[in-house]
């Protein structure tokens, strides 16, 4: 009867233990993709920025040669 028990016993334990394995592993995948995500955030971010400073250059010109 002990025997029985202390299988249960450790079976149940050994079965937390998967699922907080589990848990870890799919609470980094979506750090993971949070973080390709914001990378690219910032890329396009980036690129919309200098954009929007190469057109105020030729603004700038533009006007400069206009003058």
């Amino acid at each position: 009867m002990r025997t029985i028990l202390a299988l249960l016993a450790a079976a149940a334990l050994a079965g937390c233990g998967v699922e907080t394995a589990s848990t870890a592993a799919t609470a980094a995948a979506l750090k993971k993709q949070e973080l390709e995500q914001g990378k690219k955030t910032m890329e396009q971010m980036q690129k919309s920025i200098g954009q929007a400073m190469d057109m105020e250059s030729q603004r700038a010109r533009s006007a400069g040669d206009e003058k």
